[in-house]
């Protein structure tokens, strides 16, 4: 079975690529990443939106939404077993038509 992010769901890949588009640093891990977001109002809602989808399709990732104190940013952590890191980086660098 083929995984995407984005699930192959037309809204969801658009709702996902607007997502992504907002990251403002991304980090390495050693088993996935972890993506900065600025704290925008509808940020925690379309995370939990986009996490509450791709868990369904992807049961392999694990999620983290880490929110800093007074107004910091928001960081997204995907990360799961061997293969998920090269995974995340193909479909997030698909999502965006480049690298993160």
């Amino acid at each position: 079975m083929r995984y995407s992010i984005g699930c192959g769901s037309s809204s969801h890949i658009a709702k996902s690529r607007n997502l992504f588009s907002q990251i403002q640093e991304s980090r390495e891990l050693q088993d996935g990443y972890e993506f900065r977001f600025a704290s925008l109002p509808s940020l925690l809602t379309s995370l939990a939106e986009f996490i509450s989808l791709e868990k369904l399709c992807c049961p392999f990732l694990k999620f983290a939404i880490a929110v800093e104190a007074e107004g910091g940013p928001v960081w997204l952590r995907l990360t799961g077993r061997e293969g998920v890191k090269a995974f995340i980086r193909e479909e997030i660098n698909g999502l965006l038509g480049g690298a993160i």
